[in-house]
């Protein structure tokens, strides 16, 4: 990795007169060509000779001017950076308690904020008898680290894949990888299969996350913000130079506590346990406890489903199956997140942390957990027209990642070779044909479509529970005698039923802004040229 010299450096300040050979050596090269292998230049600047020297200054000058260069803050800086940390979780709280197995979803009160008052919201939603200390309890976080245990043993004692990564900016040298979290999460799978083969929708594995649903996301929560201090803590180990292949990420390192706890300051944190040797953190959260248990989480929700109603609704096992091969399916080509950003360029800060085993488990599972409570009846008709996007978003998706990856690694292959493509200045080609002639991340765009399905199953969303014995006209009963009914409730469900998609979208397009501002870097005028000939971000025609 190389990187740019300041023009305003001053470069070798007393000239070459008496200054060692090395020295001497990378003065010439800094001036003809201000650009410097960083290991070479940190080598120089570290030997015997220049200790004591004014051209030390350099390697001062050179710091303070990378970290201005590296101080580019996103997600609106650190108060964008403080809302998130705290705001999150807050809002998954919220999400359970409004949009509930009490009362309704959203809760009858909330519909009426002229009369709605804390007291009449807390006797409609499952607030906890003791508080905010019953939000949580020792054995269920007791539970959610064996479950972490066993995901941490099947990830050392199974066979798995050794991948190299992309080589470290300082070092220039790959880590490695060991990958077999779709092997994992399928023997955890076969094993909950023989449990419910023997009990039912009664095996405790179902009942207990269903009692226990509340205390479970607040654990996960907690191991979040356990898991970014301990990062962040152990990111001021870091040592200069990449001496044990650990470096701190580019855009985790402004000065701001908050913003750098938030986006994460190391790369690429590892830790190596007894008996389990080395982890790779971030890779380990990525693709394992959270994307396992988000299956898990709405295979207790079908089961609850059964419990309530004596029968599962096609919406429900739709959803689920649909989520399932997304996860597994990307569990199966786990190999394939080395090159993302989340890995090459964020560090392991709470975005990661949380979003890895809150977020997205206890969020995109919110599609089933309503359907547990309200059926829908998609018929046949309505599985096919949801199928038929998830499948075509799904065809877009694999197929563009498919063809890019072929035009780099086998650009001889019939299905790429004599594709339009920009030659850059650094050596590397930008595709412009094919589905990347279409849209710059048509990839982005086959991602949202096939995730859309996971929330059109719930339909017009919105119910509200009503008492055994009511009696209106419509409702659907349950078999302890409840009645559920959409009444004034439908369409507002929607706000979380629906919030995934909005948010996924929101997410996208932020991601290809910070990877159109990364390659602008990275490409230069080369960028520019491409933008101009690849004319769409996202959508083509659109956006």
């Amino acid at each position: 990795m190389h990187g740019p010299i300041p023009q305003n450096l001053p470069l070798c300040p007393n000239g070459l007169r008496g200054q060692p050979g090395p020295v001497r050596q990378l003065c010439r090269v800094l001036n003809r060509s201000r650009r410097v292998d960083i290991r070479s230049f940190r080598q120089a600047l570290d030997s015997k000779k220049c200790q004591g020297r004014s051209f030390v200054s350099i390697d001062e000058t050179w710091d303070r001017n990378m970290a201005v260069k590296k101080h580019k803050y996103e997600f609106g800086g650190p108060p964008g950076a403080f809302g998130i940390v705290f705001g999150l979780p807050v809002l998954l709280w919220t999400f359970f308690f409004v949009c509930n197995d009490k009362s309704g979803c959203p809760a009858p009160s909330t519909l009426s904020p002229r009369t709605l008052s804390l007291e009449k919201l807390k006797a409609e939603i499952p607030w906890p008898a003791d508080g905010v200390w019953g939000f949580c309890s020792w054995e269920v976080f007791g539970w959610t680290l064996a479950y972490y245990f066993l995901s941490l043993v099947l990830h050392v004692v199974l066979p798995a894949q050794e991948v190299l990564g992309t080589k470290l900016r300082e070092s220039g040298r790959p880590l490695k990888y060991r990958f077999n979290a779709f092997s994992a999460t399928v023997l955890q799978l076969a094993a909950l299969a023989v449990g419910t083969y023997l009990k039912g929708a009664d095996f405790v594995v179902w009942t207990y996350i269903s009692d226990n649903y509340l205390q479970l996301l607040t654990a996960n929560i907690i191991i979040g913000y356990l898991l970014s201090v301990y990062c962040y803590v152990c990111s001021f180990s870091v040592k200069p130079g990449n001496t044990e292949n650990r470096e701190l990420a580019v855009g985790g390192n402004t000065g701001s506590l908050i913003y750098d706890f938030y986006i994460g300051r190391e790369l690429n944190p590892r830790v190596t346990l007894p008996l389990f040797g080395e982890i790779d953190i971030k890779t380990w959260f990525e693709f394992r406890p959270g994307l396992t248990g988000w299956i898990i989480l709405n295979l207790a929700f079908c089961a609850k489903q059964y419990r309530n109603y004596g029968y599962l609704s096609d919406s429900i096992i739709f959803t689920t199956a649909v989520q399932a091969y997304y996860v597994l399916e990307g569990q199966y080509y786990e190999a394939g997140v080395l090159t993302m950003m989340d890995i090459i360029t964020d560090g392991m800060g709470f975005m990661l942390s949380f979003g890895d085993i809150a977020w997205v488990p206890f969020l995109y599972s919110t599609q089933t957990r309503y359907l547990s409570i309200y059926p829908v009846h998609l018929g046949w008709t309505g599985i096919a027209s949801v199928f038929a996007v998830f499948a075509t978003g799904f065809y877009i998706f694999r197929s563009s990642n498919t063809q890019k990856k072929l035009f780099r690694t086998q650009p001889d292959h019939p299905s790429v070779k004599g594709m339009p493509f920009i030659q850059t200045k650094r050596g590397t080609k930008l595709l412009t044909g094919g589905w990347w002639g279409m849209s710059r991340h048509i990839n982005y765009f086959g991602d949202w479509l096939q995730a859309s399905p996971f929330s059109a199953p719930t339909a017009i969303a919105g119910y509200i529970i009503l008492p055994a014995g009511s009696a209106v006209s419509g409702a659907i009963t349950m078999l302890d005698g409840r009645e559920v009914v959409q009444g004034a409730a439908r369409g507002w469900g929607m706000l979380f039923t629906y919030f995934y998609v909005l948010y996924f979208a929101i997410l996208l397009i932020h991601r290809e802004g910070r990877d159109d501002v990364a390659c602008s870097e990275k490409y230069g005028e080369d960028w520019e040229n491409y933008k101009k000939t690849v004319k769409w971000r996202i959508l083509p025609g659109v956006y």
